[in-house]
């Protein structure tokens, strides 16, 4: 599928039942006509009429409150999951001193935002949902639903006592390092001006909507919202549907990712019409969720949770040996790459074959997505349009056992935009293909902005010792040691995707990256300096390596265009670890155990 001189095929068209260069071919040319020449600046941020990020629909009291001016010794800025494990993780260490400060009203991050109806997780809940034994529960389904997943983030912040010093409705704006009481001053948007010995930044990677920059996009005279703040009181309902004052709504949907997924079916039995706008079809496999059994709850032993979750990330990175705990479609890649390698009969396969076969297992994998569509939508030309062509991993794979079916009924339509997008907009209608689709509401399933997790790229104003701008640190390139502390920058953590270990399951990510920071404060305490800063020296050693090794981009490269290729124009290299997670995590480990934190405390 890349230009990389891969060698020759493994088996050919008649053993496999497909033609690989046809498909590479293909997957290229539907690329090709989705690249667009404005990249991610297509989309827009949601200001003025459209201020989705600003509003909070689900806060029912005010925020007044006196500013505060006291010291703790740990303050965590954001609320989701990261934020609360860390909390969570620094009171299993024994630190009692700890706020959260939060701009929502309400703890659980993403969960706490996204409450459009059908909102699930994607991951197998027993092992998504962090923290299940420390708080001792289990969810009732396999896939938990968004009202349940929150729940369970206000449970983690009721055991662990982090509602206790928390400010909600409360946005940082910015920190600076004092070096004389070394502490970090913060300040927020309701007037607070706080110290803290130590800084725990975790933003998240889905905490600010995006628009189309759709032309005519402010000249709709309809309703309009995004996902991420659903107009229940326009729809009625709630997250189980029953949105009955669509019965006689016309109703647009801008995207076919991983929300649209979830709320299409939703929208399909409840509005007069559905219209559902495509740029590129997702790749939507069977969810197969169900009840937890009884059975297999009882027969859950200590440690069961860490054995699960890290069994499901082995299995998902490809690890053919491994067994598959999980058992659901998310394993289905390495399925089919164990299955090939035995068919090959070969194992000691050079690393070009070992691509070959990976992308061998690949087709066949997309080839059951696409077959799967055929089987289950009835007209022709709508399961061809809803059919994708691209690799496994080039967008977020899906899930749904509705979304499909969804396209069966009468009300519903998807119109294919041919992989350009709505052309415009106007005062009641979305024009693409030239023709006008009259619509009452436009329902914006756009995402979130992405790779703005770290201070240094978005956030509150950072300024380090001798007032040093985080942003000018990381000019050139991000700059840190494992992606958690920077030189010039003491006891600041950041939490998210940079420079550290990635994985899908997320969740898993952030309750090590929490465990680690965890311990490394402990040992500062315990060390009695007080204080974390990596050395220049251990910072650029950090920074060359992962630079030096970080993965090619060359496969996203050749990916439809979307937010995990930069819209088609990914860098050369990610700025990622260049193992998987289970690597990483263990890196840290050894990396405490031995005489890494010699790099970061002061004498």
């Amino acid at each position: 599928m890349d230009d990389v001189d891969t060698g020759p095929e493994l088996l050919g068209p008649e053993e496999l039942g497909f033609d690989p260069q046809v498909l590479r071919d293909r997957y290229r040319a539907e690329r090709d006509r989705r690249l667009r020449p404005d990249g991610a600046t297509q989309y827009i941020a949601p200001t003025g009429d459209f201020g989705y990020y600003v509003d909070d629909p689900y806060v029912t009291t005010g925020r007044d409150r006196a500013p505060l001016t006291d010291d703790v010794d740990v303050l965590v800025v954001g609320a989701g999951f990261g934020g609360l494990l860390a909390g969570a993780r620094l009171r299993l260490a024994g630190v009692d001193s700890i706020r959260v400060v939060e701009k929502a009203g309400d703890v659980g991050g993403t969960w706490y935002w996204n409450r459009y109806p059908g909102v699930r997780c994607d991951i197998e809940s027993y092992i998504y949902l962090p923290l299940l034994e420390e708080v001792g529960s289990v969810p009732e389904e396999k896939y938990a639903r968004g009202d349940d997943i929150r729940k369970h983030a206000q449970a983690i912040a009721e055991t662990f006592g982090l509602y206790r010093d928390a400010c909600f409705q409360t946005e940082v704006t910015g920190m600076d390092w004092d070096e004389p009481a070394q502490r970090w001053r913060v300040t927020t948007d309701q007037g607070d001006a706080m110290t803290a010995r130590y800084v725990i930044f975790s933003a998240g990677p889905f905490s600010r909507p995006k628009l189309p920059g759709i032309p005519g996009i402010d000249d709709f005279r309809g309703h309009t919202f995004h996902t991420s703040r659903w107009d229940y009181a326009y729809t009625g309902g709630d997250q189980t549907g029953g949105m009955h004052r669509l019965a006689d709504k016309r109703v647009a949907v801008i995207g076919t990712g991983a929300t649209a997924i979830q709320c299409v079916p939703a929208l399909a039995q409840d509005a007069a019409h559905l219209y559902v706008f495509q740029r590129t079809p997702s790749a939507v496999d069977e969810r197969g969720n169900r009840p937890t059994d009884p059975d297999w709850l009882r027969s859950l032993e200590p440690g069961w949770h860490r054995a699960r979750r890290d069994n499901f990330l082995a299995v998902v990175d490809g690890q053919t040996t491994a067994d598959d705990s999980v058992v659901d479609r998310w394993a289905d890649p390495t399925r089919h790459l164990r299955d090939l390698l035995r068919e090959l009969g070969d194992p000691s396969l050079s690393e070009q074959q070992r691509f070959r076969a990976r992308e061998l297992a690949d087709f066949r994998k997309m080839n059951q997505i696409r077959d799967r569509v055929d089987a289950v939508v009835e007209d022709p030309d709508t399961a061809e349009a809803l059919k994708p062509w691209y690799r496994y991993d080039c967008k977020r794979p899906t899930f749904s056992d509705e979304y499909l079916p969804a396209f069966n009924r009468p009300n519903v339509s998807l119109v294919d935009t041919g992989g350009r997008g709505v052309e415009r907009i106007t005062e009641h209608s979305l024009v693409s293909g030239g023709t006008e689709y009259e619509v009452d509401c436009i329902i914006f399933a756009t995402g979130f902005e992405v790779g703005r997790t770290h201070p240094a790229f978005a956030g509150p104003r950072v300024h380090g010792r001798d007032g040093r701008p985080i942003a000018e640190h990381f000019r050139g390139g991000a700059r840190t040691l494992h992606g958690f502390t920077s030189h010039g920058f003491p006891n600041l953590f950041c939490m998210g995707p940079s420079q550290n270990g990635v994985a899908v399951n997320f969740a898993h990510v952030l309750d090590d990256q929490a465990a680690h920071i965890a311990e490394v404060i402990a040992a500062a305490e315990k060390h009695g300096s007080g204080c974390v800063e990596p050395t220049a020296e251990a910072e650029q050693a950090w920074v060359d390596r992962i630079r030096r090794e970080a993965p090619e981009m060359t496969v996203l490269a050749e990916c439809t265009p979307g937010y995990l290729n930069n819209e088609g124009r990914p860098p050369a290299r990610r700025e990622t670890y260049a193992g998987n997670a289970l690597d990483f995590a263990e890196l840290l480990r050894r990396w405490r155990a031995g005489d890494g934190l010699s790099d970061v405390l002061a004498d």
